[in-house]
């Protein structure tokens, strides 16, 4: 299968369930949904990238869907406490909502 974007394999899944609609054959939409979440589900996730702002933050892009920026400072101190993020993260994971792996 052909490595596609999310977005494209998701409006897939959307056209899939509008012909359900149309009486197309169940099972048939089964099979093909099925293998569309496979085919998303091998997909590995975009690399990070950075860049610098007009304003002079910098960017994380590919996190999610907005880039996460925060100014020099702001970096230096947040991964002075990246042990404690990590362990605080741990601590919580039963509380914290999990996105499916992308």
């Amino acid at each position: 299968m052909s490595e596609q974007s999310k977005a494209e394999l998701l409006e897939r899944m959307k056209e899939l369930a509008a012909k359900l609609a149309d009486q197309q054959s169940k099972a048939e939409l089964l099979e093909q949904i099925k293998e569309l979440a496979e085919e998303l589900a091998d997909q590995k996730p975009e690399p990070l990238k950075f860049r610098v702002g007009k304003k002079g933050g910098v960017s994380v892009y590919g996190l999610g869907r907005f880039p996460v920026t925060l100014y020099y400072q702001q970096w230096i101190r947040l991964l002075e406490h990246a042990d404690e993020l990590k362990a605080f993260l741990e601590e919580n994971k039963g509380k914290l909502r999990m996105r499916p792996k992308e």
